[in-house]
């Protein structure tokens, strides 16, 4: 299944810069290897913000769900699902 996501990151501003960077770089590092494994094929930032919109591949609700929240930076987003469907105009 294919889901639409949208994640806006809202770091404490009062976060030790040392600790913002740790999270950050294994944000980065947990990412990429649910890129490589095709869970997250697609990912743009959205200009301006602290944020992106993604597409994710998982089985199920359940599987998204893990996805999602073993991401570091999962405490400190606002994310938006919404599950797609294919449209009966797609070639």
């Amino acid at each position: 299944m294919l889901f639409h996501i949208t994640m806006e990151v809202n770091l404490p501003p009062d976060m030790p810069k040392a600790e913002a960077d740790d999270i950050k770089a294994r944000e980065k590092a947990y990412a990429q290897e649910l890129m490589r494994r095709g869970k997250w094929p697609h990912i743009w930032r959205v200009a301006g913000r602290y944020a992106n919109v993604s597409i994710f591949d998982a089985a199920d609700n359940d599987e998204l769900h893990a996805l999602l929240s073993g991401l570091p930076l999962f405490p400190y987003m606002d994310i938006r699902v919404t599950p797609l469907a294919r449209h009966p105009s797609a070639l």
